[in-house]
């Protein structure tokens, strides 16, 4: 019988040895299962090949050429990184609809000796398992967010606040963004379904019964949306606020983005969008910071320029509840970790129970 996902609890807990992905390296790219290996029993050319044969000439033909395929990319798997695996090895296996690529690849290593087991439906069944969760339901947990003007190491804050044995969650992390105007990082962002396939993961292993601190996003980060559940459960959220003096944000930010600062095509092409908002002189006193290499001038220019009334905008829109604000006299380790004992101070005074 087929493993049948259930929860997504299942398959974050599992017994198996290891979880394989015989979809093509693509399709693995965009989203897998947390830990999963990829052994494609078709490559992406492959795959393609395949899919044009079977829509434009035969679908027999097309399965008889993805047979031949697959059996001989089994075959060099078999010869390759499954080929020291004991017999009392058990993995679990999966395709897109948990159909012929799995049931092949499951097949061929029962035939070894191996206790190989195929995901029924595929990874459709723990996609649609991700949408209920982050789409559907409403999420568990009590989140804190900490909110505050750019510039005010809000990220930088959460591991002081895990030492202290508070939860966190580090959206922009998974995002693999800054969250601002010139946030990219080098590499791109995940796709879609990869920041949601990690963010359920790191859901599943916060506890409900204590707050977890988020840093307060917009419900974009980048390219990346966040999801219906978690932008809902955030914008009911209580918040701390983190303020700090401007010349110490500006000394963050200079040195925070100088990467992306010291880029001057980027900078230009990040900034032009903004003309239309901020007006073309104030673009072009922007740009003529960076031509001269004026980091901590075109920093200091961005936020009383663009970060600082866009921040107050939006607070104005939205109103929250506040647990209180927390001055951070610098953004150094030292003024971080003053800062990080006031917060602990007020999430201790919420009425959820924190660890020690």
């Amino acid at each position: 019988m087929p493993f049948q996902l259930q929860s997504l609890s299942e398959i974050f807990t599992h017994q198996f040895d290891d979880i394989i992905d015989v979809r093509s390296p693509a399709e693995f790219a965009i989203d897998h299962i947390p830990g999963a290996i990829n052994l494609p029993a078709l490559s992406d050319a492959e795959r393609a090949e395949i899919g044009t044969i079977y829509t434009q000439v035969s679908p027999f033909l097309a399965r008889k050429k993805g047979a031949s395929c697959v059996l001989r990319n089994v075959a060099d798997h078999l010869a390759g990184p499954l080929m020291d695996q004991p017999g009392s090895w058990q993995p679990l296996i999966y395709c897109w609809r948990g159909g012929q690529r799995s049931g092949v690849f499951t097949t061929l290593l029962k035939e070894v000796g191996w206790r190989a087991e195929r995901l029924q439906a595929g990874y459709q069944s723990y996609r649609r398992l991700i949408k209920s969760a982050l789409y559907d339901q409403t999420l568990p947990h009590h989140f804190i967010l900490l909110d505050g003007y750019t510039g005010t190491a809000k990220t930088a804050l959460l591991p002081h606040l895990q030492t202290r044995g508070i939860q966190t969650l580090d959206l922009e992390g998974l995002a693999r963004h800054r969250g601002s105007l010139l946030g990219a990082l080098p590499g791109g962002q995940p796709a879609q379904r990869g920041f949601e396939t990690t963010l359920a993961h790191h859901l599943h292993h916060l506890d409900p019964n204590r707050p977890v601190i988020v840093e307060a996003e917009s419900s974009k980060i980048g390219q990346i949306n966040l999801p219906p559940a978690l932008w809902a459960a955030m914008r009911s959220a209580p918040r701390i606020t983190l303020d700090a003096p401007l010349t110490a944000r500006v000394q963050y930010i200079a040195k925070e983005y100088a990467d992306i600062l010291r880029a001057p095509e980027t900078v230009q092409s990040t900034l032009a969008p903004l003309r239309r908002l901020r007006g073309h002189a104030v673009v072009d006193h922007w740009q003529a910071l960076q031509d001269a290499q004026d980091y901590t001038g075109l920093s200091a220019a961005l936020i009383t320029d663009h970060y600082d009334p866009a921040y107050a905008k939006a607070r104005h829109a939205n109103q929250h509840r506040s647990l209180g604000t927390v001055i951070a006299e610098t953004l150094d380790e030292g003024g971080l970790n003053k800062a990080a004992d006031r917060v602990v101070a007020y999430i201790k005074k919420t009425d959820l129970t924190v660890s020690p």
